[in-house]
């Protein structure tokens, strides 16, 4: 057994988690335990590493990151970029997650804009297709965490019509689907879905 084990359900948010493994090509392990166990919030991810568990997508990408800084999916404690990095990966879960979901199950009546941690859908889509299309990364030249959380919203957000299909968006998604490590990991979600029906 691995020191590393993924609680996964396919395909599902944790298909992100599946991914980032990949991207850190380290042996692991999949499992579907009693799962509350792991994480009493019943949803997935989570990680287990050793004797750690790790919930929340954006900490578990965070946490691979750092702790194999040797595949260079972060930028380290001191640099300057790291604010900037940090930033990209806690936007797509407070940002990016929540304007596609409010967009997609409106509410009764409309938040006030001030009430929401993203503002508003538009404003959330502007900022993101400036930070995609200078490319090639979110952080330059350097692909990290940050791409595959944020790369990985944007695609299933567009695959599902929730993300408009703006150049920026498409040709940064199309990077990201030509990552070998995002290819393995859709090919064992796939096939992990199937398993599961």
């Amino acid at each position: 057994m691995s020191d590393l084990t993924l609680y996964h359900a396919s395909p599902s948010r944790s298909s992100v988690a599946l991914w980032m493994l990949e991207e850190v090509d380290q042996p692991y392990d999949n499992m579907k335990p009693d799962y509350l166990a792991i994480n009493p919030m019943g949803k997935v991810p989570a990680l287990k590493h050793r004797d750690t568990v790790i919930t929340e997508l954006a900490a578990i990408c965070t946490y691979l990151a750092d702790e194999f800084p040797e595949k260079k999916l972060n930028v380290p404690v001191g640099a300057p970029k790291r604010g900037v990095y940090l930033k990209w990966l806690f936007f797509g879960p407070g940002c990016l997650e929540s304007a596609v979901i409010d967009r997609a199950a409106p509410r009764k009546e409309e938040a006030r804009r001030a009430m929401l941690g993203y503002g508003d859908f538009d404003t959330t889509m502007n900022v993101l297709a400036k930070a995609v299309e200078k490319g090639p990364w979110l952080m330059g030249d350097q692909f990290t965490a940050a791409d595959v959380l944020i790369g990985a919203n944007i695609r299933w957000g567009m695959i599902f019509k929730m993300i408009p299909e703006r150049k920026e968006f498409t040709d940064y998604v199309a990077r990201i689907v030509a990552r070998p490590a995002a290819q393995r990991s859709e090919a064992k979600d796939k096939e992990l879905g199937a398993q599961a029906a």
